[in-house]
């Protein structure tokens, strides 16, 4: 029997977090991307950034968890969420700054072999609990248009899109992405 939980990322899992992103990316994004750009993406540096984020964030309101699947056998991490306060990342193009109670994800991954087991769930349901705690009152995350299994499980969650939408320039690709929302209650909901 397996367990599941999420806990802060230490400085020794920014390369396990490196691995997962690489993986997914070139699985799930193969067709986003263009082939050259999936390929070209180097864990070293995906490494030395995620160590940046976990021993230097930003601010205290800035965490990177971790998603780990624990067996008699084994453990391993297997995926993860980033989130912090929203800040330019989260903006569409031209759009002024987001209110200072605004959250965003700014990334929440589980490598595809471990997917549908709850990983996703329990990330995002930690990643709300301390927004909560750190008074936020809406939260953002954006998708990208083709990922219609992360829309699907934002609107599982009771987020919903909240009509903003801006493209990514991948080496002289535009790739869509969509916003979505959901308010924050205090009392441990979310709030549709």
């Amino acid at each position: 029997m397996a367990l599941g939980f999420v806990r802060p990322a230490r400085p020794e899992d920014a390369a396990e977090i490196a691995r997962i992103q690489l993986s997914t990316w070139r699985s799930s994004y193969r067709r986003m991307f263009p082939p050259h750009v999936l390929a070209g993406l180097d864990e070293a540096y995906l490494t030395r950034g995620w160590s940046e984020a976990i021993e230097s964030a930003p601010s205290s309101r800035h965490r990177v968890l971790i998603s780990v699947e624990q067996s008699d056998a084994s453990t391993a991490v297997v995926g993860f969420a980033a989130a912090g306060p929203a800040d330019e990342q989260a903006l569409a193009p031209e759009e002024p700054p987001l209110a200072d109670d605004v959250a965003a994800v700014t990334d929440l991954l589980i490598e595809p072999r471990w997917g549908r087991r709850g990983h996703g769930s329990r990330l995002l349901a930690a990643v709300v609990d301390l927004w909560r705690e750190d008074g936020f009152t809406t939260a953002v995350a954006w998708a990208y248009e083709q990922d219609k299994a992360m829309q699907k499980f934002l609107a599982s969650a009771g987020w919903e899109p909240d009509g903003v939408g801006r493209a990514l320039d991948v080496d002289n690709m535009l790739v869509p992405q969509v916003r979505f929302h959901v308010a924050i209650s205090p009392d441990g909901e979310t709030e549709e």
